[in-house]
């Protein structure tokens, strides 16, 4: 059997549980997650994915979604997107 060593971390329940749920859903414990972040990050050089800051305009339209504000857009209908974008 392969050693292990253990990571301790601190995060908030709500966090802990939403992840458990999701990784769930791909047949994997948070600390398998964890460890398949940990490989790519060490194959990557790096984080294995963009890490910035969101601007002003997309910190509101966030916090528009959070609280159910300001949803409405210009199209009545994904089939009247799907037109305008493919026009």
């Amino acid at each position: 059997m392969a050693k292990t060593s253990h990571i301790n971390i601190r995060i908030d329940p709500e966090t802990k549980s939403q992840a458990e749920i999701l990784f769930g859903k791909f047949g994997m414990t948070v600390s398998e997650a964890v460890n398949v972040f940990l490989h790519q990050s060490i194959m990557y050089g790096g984080i294995p994915f963009e890490l910035r800051v969101p601007n002003g305009e997309t910190m509101e339209a966030l916090d528009d979604v959070i609280n159910h504000r300001n949803l409405e857009g210009p199209f009545g209908t994904v089939e009247d997107l799907m037109e305008a974008l493919n026009n």
